[in-house]
């Protein structure tokens, strides 16, 4: 898609803020620091449209952003993060895990994990999640440039072995904000959810 209008419709915190009508919508769920919001503007071709925050755990809200006026992008708050009480991180939990859950518009969620590492605790836990509740994920695997190209497939198979990744409802592209790899195909995969009844 080529992306010329996004605006932020609203940063909301309960089902009564979501926004009105049935444009399908994407969620983008990660740790803090893991790069949704680089990922979030290499899709919607701006540099710093979704704030990448220097305060990691900073996103508390769900913030929807229309692309185009066909889809929402929908921010989910980081995880992971230390320095969040457990009674913040058990209320944003609560959060999301409602939004995920029962929202009628989600089409899909895009899961990013750092290419880098093994997933964490965290991103297996809420990939589990997202399959036990049959959402179409894909999982991206961001920063990619930060590895030689030669050990791609390794990181791929390190990251779907932790995952036990499930084919049948789920998908994986390696991705980098800093040369644009895995866009495309990001996009793609975006699309054909959209265009999902």
């Amino acid at each position: 898609m080529e992306v010329h209008n996004v605006e932020l419709t609203i940063s909301a915190v309960q089902p009564s803020q979501y926004p009105e009508g049935d444009l399908p919508e994407i969620a983008f769920v990660g740790r803090s620091n893991v790069g949704k919001s680089s990922l979030t503007n290499t899709l919607i071709n701006r540099k710093a449209f979704a704030r990448t925050s220097s305060q990691p755990g900073k996103t508390q809200t769900l913030n929807f952003y229309k692309v185009e006026e066909q889809v929402y992008f929908v921010d989910v708050p980081g995880y992971g993060y230390a320095k969040v009480s457990k009674k913040e991180r058990e209320k944003w939990g609560q959060m999301i895990e409602k939004y995920l859950s029962e929202r009628p518009q989600l089409k899909g969620v895009v899961s990013l994990v750092d290419a880098r590492h093994a997933p964490s605790e965290e991103d297996i836990a809420m990939y589990n999640w997202l399959t036990y509740f049959n959402i179409p994920v894909l999982v991206v695997a961001t920063k990619a440039d930060k590895i030689s190209r030669g050990k791609w497939n390794k990181a791929e198979s390190v990251i779907k072995n932790s995952l036990d990744f499930e084919p049948e409802i789920s998908d994986f592209e390696m991705f980098s904000s800093e040369t644009k790899f895995g866009k495309t195909d990001v996009w793609d995969w975006i699309e054909a959810r959209m265009a999902d009844e």
